[in-house]
């Protein structure tokens, strides 16, 4: 018989909060994300374990989509049963957040950005999670064959009727994010939150791109600063390049990129290897890892809300959280940072 759960007295001293852009939420330095480590493929004690002592160190964000497991749902339901079993009574104490925009399930309706698979999509998500509402329900990419005006309709909706608390969008362009946060502001539903993924290695939310009609080139983080928008940013560790896991030149068997689904193993190169040892050797003199370092790196940005960290176990997740413990970055460190942390790296 497991022991029931009691959070930490003391978990909100653990953990620094920082305001979502110009709206009234905290969200912690780091989130929870349950993108690959929530599935069926994992034991519900150690997803239990990992939840728990998470919570008990301050992180009250916890992120998922429709299309996490694996098996799509997995996740949404697994963490279902955690909520059930251990956190329901601190449910108004967590931000859960989930999404919607990738391939679900089969036919014209179970992907995209209509109306109709998103507010489908949500329905599901619900019940998957025994929940009658989330805190932020996110349209999971853009859709260019559905106007912008009907998928941010949905959003609004899914606010509207109660479903969701807050609108956020993921993976949107520059552009596409101003158009985004238009419609919404027209509707009455701000935009919360976007979330975009951002490491050493990519760097593509500080790229200044062409805006539409010859409007002035912009990156993605002078686009949310101006807008007060908040941003989230996933695969801080770049799918585990940005790790110790890979600095030897080999690749453990049970890596993500030994599984080669979304890392694959020719993307350890030396190219790669250089940069990331030459990294390790900053963060050592820190006295940190490297990928508590890369998680330092990505917070060093006020405009960055919070970071998204996924963990196998409780001491990744520990290790990761540490980072937080370290001082900030200064010119010196950035500088030897910045010939190394190189956008498009074993990309």
């Amino acid at each position: 018989m497991t022991t029931p759960y009691r959070a930490a007295d003391d978990r909100y001293t653990r953990m620094p909060y920082r305001r979502t852009g110009r709206s009234g939420l905290d969200l912690p330095a780091l989130s929870l994300g349950l993108w690959h480590n929530f599935g069926d493929t994992t034991p519900m004690a150690t997803q239990r374990d990992v939840l728990l002592r998470a919570f008990d160190l301050g992180v009250t964000h916890i992120d998922l989509a429709n299309n996490y497991g694996p098996p799509h749902g997995s996740a949404e339901e697994s963490f279902g049963r955690h909520l059930a079993r251990d956190l329901r009574p601190y449910r108004d104490e967590l931000v859960i957040s989930t999404k919607a925009g990738y391939d679900m399930w089969p036919g014209p309706y179970g992907d995209g950005g209509s109306r109709k698979y998103l507010l489908s999509s949500l329905d599901q998500s619900l019940a998957r999670m025994g929940l009658d509402h989330v805190d932020i329900f996110y349209s999971h990419r853009p859709d260019p064959t559905v106007p912008i005006e009907e998928t941010m309709g949905a959003l609004h909706t899914a606010v509207v009727s109660g479903r969701a608390i807050y609108a956020g969008i993921s993976n949107y362009s520059p552009a596409q994010t101003r158009a985004a946060a238009r419609v919404l502001a027209d509707l009455g539903t701000p935009l919360l939150i976007h979330q975009p993924s951002y490491s050493m290695f990519n760097r593509h939310v500080e790229i200044a791109q062409p805006g539409p009609d010859g409007a002035a080139a912009e990156s993605l983080l002078d686009v949310v600063g101006d807008l007060g928008v908040g941003t989230i940013v996933f695969s801080p560790l770049a799918q585990g390049l940005l790790t110790g896991r890979y600095l030897d030149g080999d690749i453990p068997a049970d890596s993500r990129a030994a599984v080669g689904h979304f890392l694959k193993p020719e993307r350890i190169d030396e190219t790669y290897l250089a940069r990331a040892r030459a990294l390790a050797e900053v963060a050592t003199g820190r006295g940190q890892s490297l990928a508590q370092l890369a998680l330092s790196w990505v917070l060093r940005d006020e405009r960055v809300t919070s970071a998204l960290i996924g963990a196998s176990s409780v001491a990744q997740l520990e290790e990761n959280i540490a980072a937080l413990s370290a001082p900030a970055l200064t010119a010196e460190e950035l500088a030897a940072i910045e010939p190394h942390a190189v956008d498009g790296t074993a990309r």
